[in-house]
């Protein structure tokens, strides 16, 4: 990719960004230096560093990469006998410390058994250097001062610099104090590293001394003091010595960081990869990115991308699909609509996936890995040249044509612009056969209307258009592929005002196959605005009905489960009858032997003891009948609308609407209807009849309340209007309970319901419908 695809394109722009999100200057480095590449196993690499980095911060939020230097110059001079500045060594020391907070971090991840084998990787080759970075702390501290305890000697030297410069001090104040009116300032200033005192120039000769400057105006010399002069000496020997012992320290640490120069390096370099991996990992999570799966196909599969230079609140997702049904889009439509924007952005998005960024758009896109990438986009138009805008398009083309090979991405923007139209459009139309015959994959633009038709004469190319807004007279930017752009022209001229016999004049005027045309575009869009309508509207019922179905099998799991609970204690507790009947009858039996042998018992005592018994019996045939005679009388019920049944298949209470045939009925469970068979359906209870009239009359005719009342989408005092109609309604009509249907929503109309149900006097009690009957947006109100 030369540079000149890349400015094109505007992938400097991302680099910059990218740029911006490495912690290191090593990292900054490394990251400025990006360029795509061609290789797939290398950009696949790529993409699981940076995928592996995206997972990290998701989870930690960040990785502590503070403290690290560049610090190759600094070993490369010590490697070579160079002695290293007191700064350049605790830089030395603050990367080793960086790099082992890095590995102690990863050792937390590694104890949380995450996924991180990229990271292990790079941290494995981070040497301990903690002797090397204990020795240079030990002797320079946190602002870059090598430190009194770097050396004995050097402490004993320092000490007598404080002696001496205390000293100094003590004899210049003296002179401040007795001779202030001979001196400009009452101070003790330094001038060429010695301690001088300000003197008024005529009171020169009572001081002595060595003079080492003196004022602009000549008034104030300073003078060192005769007296002072020993001492001054004395303290600059101390600091001569001084400034020996501390490089004498540092070429001893110079030589440390020598000895471990190799570790060091290889510290260096992954600390920098480590940098640069979340870098990448950053950018893609500022940009909402996700992992491209990458192909060497040419197929491009983007689902709601985004041009990433544009900002969030402005830019506008598209679909993008290339290289699978077809390898050439041509894009028609009018200025300013989102054409260029849109091929840039698939071209940059490119570029940013084969150079192991993420993409912005959603998981599971598909990128393709190219040898090349041809943009002819813009006004490059060469003044020293003199070359008109076709001409310096066309010297572009012509270039691109010569390099186009079967892996390669061309964007042609406007293409044929700048010259004779029917010539352009024929020129266009044979450069892109051209470019398909070479089987590269091409995204152009154009304004041509002979392009429109051309996309349906070929198997290999498909229409694509931006939509436009006639209404507000403004582009949508939306990407619509199949359909080619129309001309808007009429539209717009109209709402701007344009008389009508102006505009009908200008429609005879255009020939009946450009009229024809262009109905046939407007019938596409139409079409295909239906075709989202509807997607969505089945997508949105297909997820209600999957959720109905989980609902519906969770909850026939439990009814299982309960059934096989209650068939076991059932048979418990009739196990139980059976043997407590065993043990009265033995005993029964006992007393009749008993009495048969006392011969002065009655024959009355016989025939009591004998229907004692005989009842015994009975009882377990009696408690094992009643369930089942029950059951059988409130299956032999006749249903009618209204009657409370109880579902089998569902282990859930209802209502009948209607009877649909002779062996279905539809019921009422919660907020759905359902036809259910007779057999799965147990009677329950009647509402008691009502003695005014059962029916609610609306407008002097009778018709039946339902058991559920639809308040969604209605105004808030409608509906609680409507509410209280309904309760009058639903207790002539003899109902105990009611839903109404409320929904979520902001949850004003909730609290509205749930309100009027605290205040009605006829009703006593309401609650939320379960999960899978609505939740907290139904309300089962329990009435009077």
């Amino acid at each position: 990719m030369n540079d000149k695809i890349l400015n094109q394109l505007e992938f400097k722009k991302i680099i910059e960004q990218l740029v911006t999100h490495a912690e290191t200057s090593i990292g900054k480095k490394l990251a400025s230096s990006t360029t795509p590449s061609s290789s797939l196993l290398e950009v696949k690499k790529w993409h699981e560093e940076t995928d592996e980095g995206v997972q990290v911060l998701r989870l930690k939020g960040h990785v502590p990469l503070g403290g690290i230097s560049d610090i190759r110059p600094h070993i490369k001079r010590a490697s070579i006998g160079g002695m290293l500045s007191a700064a350049e060594c605790l830089e030395v020391a603050s990367t080793i410390y960086g790099g082992q907070q890095l590995k102690k971090f990863v050792d937390t991840l590694e104890e949380e058994e995450i996924e991180i084998p990229i990271l292990e990787e790079w941290c494995e080759q981070i040497s301990n250097l903690n002797n090397l970075e204990r020795s240079i702390k030990s002797c320079i501290d946190e602002n870059g001062q090598v430190m009194d305890g770097a050396s004995s000697k050097l402490r004993t030297i320092r000490s007598q610099i404080r002696s001496y410069e205390s000293r100094v001090r003590d004899r210049l104040e003296g002179y401040t104090k007795s001779k202030s009116q001979m001196l400009s300032d009452a101070i003790v200033t330094i001038r060429n590293e010695r301690y001088v005192i300000p003197v008024k120039s005529e009171y020169r000769g009572s001081f002595g001394g060595i003079v080492h400057d003196q004022s602009s105006s000549g008034q104030t010399l300073f003078i060192e003091p005769q007296s002072v002069v020993d001492l001054n000496n004395k303290l600059q020997e101390s600091r001569v010595e001084e400034q020996h012992e501390i490089e004498r320290i540092l070429v001893s640490l110079s030589g440390l960081i020598e000895q471990d120069a190799e570790f060091l390096r290889q510290n260096v370099d992954a600390l920098q990869q480590v940098d640069f991996m979340f870098a990448k990992a950053k950018l893609s999570r500022s940009m909402k990115a996700a992992k491209p799966e990458m192909n060497e196909d040419g197929i491009i599969h983007m689902r709601r991308a985004r041009h990433p230079l544009i900002a969030d609140d402005e830019v506008v997702s598209n679909d993008v699909e290339l290289g699978e049904d077809f390898t050439a889009i041509v894009i028609t439509g009018p200025n300013t609509g989102g054409k260029t924007v849109t091929l840039k952005m698939v071209g940059l998005c490119t570029l940013m996936a084969q150079s192991g960024l993420q993409v912005p758009a959603l998981d599971g896109c598909q990128m393709a890995v190219f040898d090349h990438v041809f943009a002819d986009i813009g006004d490059e138009q060469s003044i020293e040249q003199s070359l008109s805008t076709f001409s310096s398009h066309m010297t572009n083309i012509v270039d691109i044509l010569d390099r186009v090979n079967n892996n390669s991405l061309v964007l042609f923007d406007e293409l044929g612009a700048g010259t004779d139209p029917q010539e352009g459009a024929g020129l266009a139309m044979s450069i892109l056969d051209f470019v398909i015959s070479n089987n590269a994959r091409v995204i152009a633009t154009t304004h041509y209307p002979e392009l429109k038709a051309y996309g349906y004469n070929r198997n290999e190319v498909t229409n694509a258009s931006v939509e436009f807004d006639v209404e507000t007279l403004k582009p949508t930017y939306r990407l619509l592929l199949g359909v080619p752009g129309r001309s808007n022209a009429f539209d717009i001229s109209k709402r701007l005002g344009l008389k009508d016999e102006i505009i009908e004049q200008a429609q005879s005027m255009v020939s009946d196959d450009s009229r024809s045309v262009e109905n046939m575009i407007a019938s596409l869009e139409q079409s295909r605005h239906n075709a989202e309508r509807d997607y969505e509207k089945a997508s949105s019922i297909l997820a209600e009905a999957e959720q109905f179905k989980d609902s519906l099998k969770h909850e026939y799991n439990q009814y299982l489960n309960k059934k096989e609970q209650y068939e076991e204690k059932a048979k418990t507790k009739a196990q139980k009858i059976i043997e407590e009947a065993e043990v009265q009858s033995k005993e029964i039996l006992e007393e009749l032997k008993e009495l048969k042998e006392d011969a002065t018992v009655k024959e009355h005592h016989f025939i009591d003891a004998r229907k004692k018994l005989e009842e015994q019996k009975d009882q377990l045939k009696t408690d094992q009948k009643s369930n089942q005679s029950v059951k059988t009388e409130k299956k032999n019920e006749k249903l009618l609308p209204g009657d409370e049944v109880h579902v089998a298949t569902f282990n859930q209470n209802g209502h009948i609407v209607e009877q649909v045939n002779e062996k279905e009925y539809e019921v009422q469970l919660g907020i759905m209807k359902m036809k259910v068979s007779k057999d799965q359906l147990q009677f329950v209870k009647r509402p008691e009849p009502v003695k005014t009239k059962p029916l609610a009359t609306v407008k002097g005719s009778q018709v039946h309340v339902k058991p559920e009342l639809d308040l969604r989408g209605q105004r808030y005092e409608d509906a609680i209007h409507k509410l209280e109609k309904y309760i009058d309604d639903a207790l002539l009509a003899g109902y105990h309970q009611v839903s109404i249907i409320h929904g979520k929503g902001t949850g004003a109309l909730m609290k509205g319901v749930q309100q009027l149900a605290k205040e009605h006097r006829s009703i006593k009690g309401n609650e939320f419908a379960s999960a899978n009957e609505g939740g907290t947006g139904v309300t089962i109100l329990k009435l009077k």
